[in-house]
Formats: structure tokens, sequence, C-alpha cells
């Protein structure tokens, strides 16, 4: 069973940068597709970013590309989500989700199977 935990969440003015970073223990990153998803007070979770089991290809929801940037580190066995230009609108609990794939070049918008407990990102304008 993998286990996923979130850090780096806080308090960000607009336009600041945040990392946070997902360390997966119990299985090895490589055999996993990585996602983050977001959840806003009142609002159902959302699907943020996805980065593929090799790492050569992600994808990104519409208000977040160009401002966010999903990776992964084998050798850490953690995956991270670069966010620049941080809006107010990107406050919310940010979970990062994981599941076994046989294909290495995919990534996912949905289907995760493990997820992580989260970690608040607030953004004050």
């Amino acid at each position: 069973q993998v286990q996923l935990a979130e850090s780096g969440g806080g308090l960000v003015q607009a336009g600041g940068s945040r990392r946070l970073s997902c360390l997966v223990s119990g299985e090895p990153l490589n055999d996993y597709v990585m996602g983050w998803f977001r959840q806003a007070p009142g609002k159902e979770r959302e699907f943020v970013a996805s980065i593929s089991r090799s790492g050569t290809f992600d994808e990104y929801e519409e208000s977040v590309k160009g401002r966010f940037t999903i990776s992964r580190d084998a050798d850490k066995n953690t995956t991270y989500l670069q966010m620049n230009n941080l809006e107010p609108e990107d406050t919310g609990m940010y979970y990062c989700s994981a599941k076994k794939f046989m294909l290495v070049y995919a990534t996912l918008r949905y289907g995760y199977d493990d997820w992580g407990q989260g970690t608040q990102v607030t953004v004050s304008s």
C-alpha cells in the first residue's frame, strides 16, 4: 500500500510562489502516475496537474497552465508542484494523488486510487 504525504502549504501573497512536495512511501514512485488536485471551500475537488511515470509528459487544468509545473524525482520518491504567480482563486486544500498504471507515458485527470491528507494553500490579495 502506497502512502502519500504532502507538505509545503501555507499563506502567500498574490503574485508569489510556493512549492508543494509529495513524499511517496511504501512502493516505488516509478510505478505510479502522479497527480495534484485541489478543493476550495464549498466547491468540489478539481484536477490541477498530472505527470506520467516517465516524467516526460504532463497536463494541467486550464487556469494553471503557464503558472504551475508538476515534476517528479525518483531518487527522492517525491513529486512536486511548483506554483508561480499565485492568485486568490488558487486558495484551497491541495491533495497529492497516485495511480499504479501500466502505461509509462500516460497522464490522468481522474481514476486515482491513493490520496494524501492534503496541505492548505491560502493566497491573500
